[in-house]
């Protein structure tokens, strides 16, 4: 390694985003290839491999011994000279694999043997501790083994890279393999060696590798001593990283304290005076206080709360009018709309001067304009209905049907909707049909997510949300969306929320929301505000992004022309949506505590025990790629029972994908 290379690098690599675990894996590779100390080459590592081979030949577990490796060419492998060129095999005496017990015989499990799996292979070096045990029938009946103490273990699937070394005997599950090491191998130098390789996984839905193909890595075994020099200059090294870290964390942490106290500034101005004078401090400071996009984002909520508290508006842009006028405006309109429609709306109209007359909706104490008032989101809709139906004939073209997953951050995404027929749509949208310029307003997984119907789209309303109608010409569906948006009442909305696991609001609870109601004009105006300040805003995290990629750019340029390890740049693709299903089908395993984070299964025993996993998706809202890391989580801890194997997944394959038509 050049030095003076390494340092004129070092900054653009440290200070990039995830820098030091740049620092870290390249201290690695550099380790692995013999560049991070000097050697006189006295002696060679041939005879450690020579040795090795011996002891496999004398071994009394010949089942278990790795058989010796193709060999392997020097351009395979980036190693001084008097290094013995090899496999990953090649260094290992023995490997043993693991099972898992039956799930359904009590028998097997709550013994007194340590039971590894992928979710106890953390940070740490060292595993002494697992989550599971099992007993000895469960170790004898299943094709788990015990696998003695100081063995190496590594994650085939579900964790690929992940390794250990075991302190006490314990048995292991399928996806772990335990490596017997010998003398001639220092262990830590191993496991330099094994992070610096490129584990290759396969499969549909769990990445896995096959035992054949984690031996046949290339590797390189220097003499013992220079192993010893190689994990010290690492260790020294990666104590360095941990003190850069540190002082990192420090720094950020003070930037957010400073962005947190000037935001708070400006929250607080009693004056229209104070507020212009704490908002320039902001505007001045913009480059110390915002480091990257995600900081921006407690501006926005910032900025909401003072837009729909009044304060962003100077005194010349008040008008005359009052909330309260526009309340009395607002009923007169959904009395005169009750006598003049028919049928299901005359209904809805009906039923929603009914729900008026009886609602008492609790007051809060928060300071608005004198001439603004609280109401609650009854008062002050023409009309809010909830989604009744249950169940989902989808067709593959049709008419949009809005699920909680569909309404991210204001906006309905309407790429990779489910379709329903016309029919369906005039059944299911019977009470009302939803036209452009309503609102949907997700109450359950996840709550609290809003947004406006695009004009000339033909949309139905999906499970756990409702559909929230404003007279338009009275008040501003863009100012009802950024009061929900905004922080104060999204807390507001979550402590009237219920639920132990999975948190909703019911739809009286809704109805029963407080919201500000200025004047029509006054929201207007500040509907321009925010929408010129959001510019700003996306702007500004925009110069963020781009800074954090240049930098993310210099940091993998350095970290190649340090180790000549080319790297690819990511290819910045459209996203595009996945027309994929879930189909497996899923059962509620052992009955998690009250206290444990398990909402699937907490929804599955709601369901009788069992659910299609498209169902429960469903249920779950979110992404899809945090309903499979949830989903694996309570899979491993045995809430819910692992499905019917996946070949291709090499066993997991607890959710299955496939392409739709």
């Amino acid at each position: 390694m050049d030095a003076q290379q390494f340092l004129a690098e070092f900054g653009h690599i440290a200070n990039a985003p995830g820098g030091v675990g740049r620092l870290r894996q390249m201290i690695l590779v550099l380790a692995a290839a013999g560049d991070l100390i000097t050697t006189s080459a006295q002696t060679s590592g041939i005879p450690l491999l020579l040795s090795i081979e011996r002891q496999k030949r004398e071994h009394k577990e010949q089942k278990k011994v790795v058989p010796k490796q193709a060999i392997i060419s020097a351009a395979q492998s980036k190693a001084p000279a008097h290094w013995a060129l090899c496999r990953l095999g090649d260094l290992t005496l023995t490997i043993t694999g693991g099972g898992t017990p039956s799930k359904n015989n009590p028998r097997y499990w709550a013994g007194d043997i340590p039971w590894a799996s992928v979710k106890d292979l953390k940070d740490q070096k060292y595993l002494s501790v697992t989550a599971d045990h099992i007993s000895i029938e469960g170790l004898a009946e299943s094709s788990s083994n015990l696998i003695p103490a100081n063995r190496v273990i590594v994650c085939t699937r579900m964790g690929l890279g992940k390794i250990a070394i075991n302190t006490v005997a314990l048995a292991i599950n399928q996806d772990l393999k335990a490596f017997e090491l010998p003398a001639e191998v220092n262990q830590d130098f191993f496991f330099i060696l094994y992070k610096t390789r490129e584990l290759k996984g396969t499969g549909t839905t769990v990445a896995g590798i096959r035992q054949d193909q984690l031996l046949a890595l290339p590797a390189a075994l220097p003499p013992i001593e220079e192993q010893s020099r190689i994990v010290a200059k690492v260790d020294e090294l990666m104590s360095l990283c941990d003190t850069l870290e540190a002082q990192q964390q420090q720094r950020r942490s003070l930037q957010n304290n400073l962005r947190q106290s000037t935001l708070q500034a400006v929250a607080a101005a009693t004056s229209p005076h104070e507020l212009r004078a704490t908002w320039a401090r902001l505007a001045d400071n913009f480059g110390q206080l915002f480091d990257a996009p995600e900081d921006v984002a407690g501006f926005k909520g910032l900025i909401l709360d003072l837009a729909v508290s009044g304060q962003l508006l100077n005194i010349e842009h008040r008008t005359t009018s009052t909330g309260t006028a526009l309340l009395d405006a607002i009923a007169a309109a959904r009395l005169d709309w009750s006598t003049k429609c028919e049928g299901q709306e005359r209904k809805e109209a009906l039923g929603m001067l009914k729900k008026l007359r009886v609602q008492t909706p609790v007051a809060i104490e928060s300071e608005l304009p004198g001439h603004w008032i609280w109401a609650s989101m009854l008062q002050i809709s023409q009309a809010i209905v909830d989604c009744d139906h249950k169940t989902a004939p989808y067709v593959g073209e049709g008419i949009h049907l809005i699920r909680t997953t569909d309404i991210r951050n204001g906006r309905m995404l309407l790429g990779n909707t489910r379709k329903i027929s016309e029919e369906t749509y005039l059944q299911w949208a019977k009470r009302l049909q939803p036209t452009g310029g309503d609102i949907f307003f997700t109450r359950e997984a996840p709550m609290g997510e809003v947004a406006i119907v695009p004009d000339q789209e033909k949309v139905c309303l999906g499970q756990r949300s409702m559909l929230i109608r404003l007279f338009h010409d009275l008040f501003n569906n863009q100012f009802l969306i950024y009061v929900i948006q905004s922080p104060s009442f999204q807390i507001r909305m979550r402590e009237a929320a219920i639920g132990m696991t999975v948190k909703h609001i019911n739809v009286s609870g809704v109805e029963e929301l407080l919201v500000p109601v200025p004047p029509k004009a006054e929201q207007d105006r500040i509907v321009a505000i925010v929408y010129q300040l959001f510019r700003m805003c996306d702007h500004l995290a925009d110069q963020l992004s781009q800074k954090q990629k240049t930098a993310g750019h210099l940091a993998s340029s350095a970290v190649a022309s340090i180790t000549g390890i080319a790297i690819a740049p990511e290819k910045e693709e459209p996203v595009k949506a996945p027309q994929t299903e879930v189909v497996a089908p899923l059962r509620l395993g052992t009955l998690p505590a009250v206290t444990d984070q398990s909402p699937l299964a907490t929804l599955l025993s709601r369901q009788k025990g069992s659910m299609n996993a498209g169902d429960l998706f469903q249920r779950y809202g979110g992404e899809i790629d945090a309903f499979y890391a949830q989903l694996k989580l309570e899979i491993s801890h045995g809430w819910i029972e692992a499905p019917p194997s996946d070949p291709e997944a090499e066993g997991f394959a607890s959710v299955r994908v496939k392409e739709q038509a």
